[in-house]
């Protein structure tokens, strides 16, 4: 996979551009922190003209969506569902062409900031924000933000909700993924057959670590071999979707995450691993940390190796437990 240059954003220089590239680099939008505050983003909205993707779903009640009772003004709808792969292994990733007709029909672009909104009232919320953030980024696109707090935070600060569902202008942008922050299936089995060097960072409560639970689509429980457990949930303090850059850096150095080992953080569907990944690489400031975004699910399926598998009894008491 090759990253696109048709979506690296604003604020890069080129030599030799001419006085209409000086134009465009003095209307250029600010760069965006990877997490911004309701406060900040309402600042930033006057002065800027982000895309807002609202990436709820549900309804709010019978026949209304929880986006048409009331979402950020100006926020675009794009549901979480449309950014994961099927049912049978939910984090796939979509193809390039697939990508492609996504963004255009969102309106994402070139140099264009993006902001992702979700619920914030789980921390399961922050990593659909993170999955989708990192998609954005995977793609090129390099001006992002997330919400911190979503929804809750903003009306929580008394901002104003919108009910309109404003068209967005469809883009021409062409995706095609880079490779800086994927690792494939193959990067794994070189991880653990000794061929390259990494950490891998299982993101998922200590129950699916442990083979005592299972997502419904794994082949069988247990975690990647030689994986490390570092859960999700570790980074959030103040609020149920709230992260903070000092509770980041401080855990990153009590766990010597920051050692230069390469880190691969991983769950069952890359959604918590997104979080992990987020906090790492765009907070903690950490290179060479990557998402394996089918992780557990498309792992087992495989039947490569795991850890942590149980025995066939205890396998089969936990599927009896499941079915009541």
């Amino acid at each position: 996979m090759q990253r696109s240059v048709a979506a690296l954003g604003a604020g890069i220089v080129v030599a030799g551009f001419g006085i209409h590239g000086f134009a465009a680099l003095a209307h250029a939008a600010p760069q965006l922190s990877p997490l911004v505050s309701p406060a900040e983003l309402a600042a930033f909205k006057r002065g800027a003209d982000p895309l807002l993707l609202d990436i709820r779903q549900g309804e709010a009640s019978e026949g209304v969506s929880v986006y048409e009772a009331g979402h950020v003004p100006g926020a675009v709808h794009a549901p979480y569902a449309r950014w994961r792969g099927p049912a049978a292994n939910p984090g796939e990733v979509l193809s390039d062409a697939a990508l492609t007709d996504f963004f255009r029909s969102l309106g994402v672009e070139e140099g264009r900031p993006v902001v992702v909104i979700h619920q914030g009232d789980s921390i399961s919320d922050f990593g659909a924000a993170a999955r989708v953030y990192w998609t954005l980024k995977s793609a090129g696109i390099d001006n992002l933000a997330i919400l911190n707090g979503g929804v809750e935070a903003w009306t929580a600060e008394e901002l104003a909700l919108a009910t309109d569902s404003p068209a967005p202008q469809p883009s021409e942008i062409t995706v095609s993924l880079g490779e800086a922050w994927i690792a494939t299936r193959d990067d794994i089995r070189a991880i653990v057959d000794g061929e390259e060097s990494a950490t891998l960072i299982d993101a998922r409560p200590e129950a699916f670590y442990n083979g005592e639970t299972a997502h419904g689509a794994a082949a069988r429980p247990g975690t990647l071999p030689q994986a490390r457990l570092f859960t999700h949930a570790n980074w959030f303090g103040s609020g149920p979707a709230v992260i903070e850059q000092e509770t980041v850096r401080r855990l990153v150095a009590e766990n010597s995450l920051d050692n230069g080992e390469a880190l691969v953080s991983f769950c069952n569907t890359g959604h918590w691993a997104a979080t992990n990944w987020f906090a790492l690489s765009e907070l903690g400031g950490i290179e060479n940390v990557k998402l394996y975004p089918e992780s557990v699910v498309a792992w087992s399926q495989a039947g490569l190796p795991m850890d942590n598998v149980p025995g066939r009894l205890q396998h089969l008491w936990m599927s009896v437990k499941s079915w009541f």
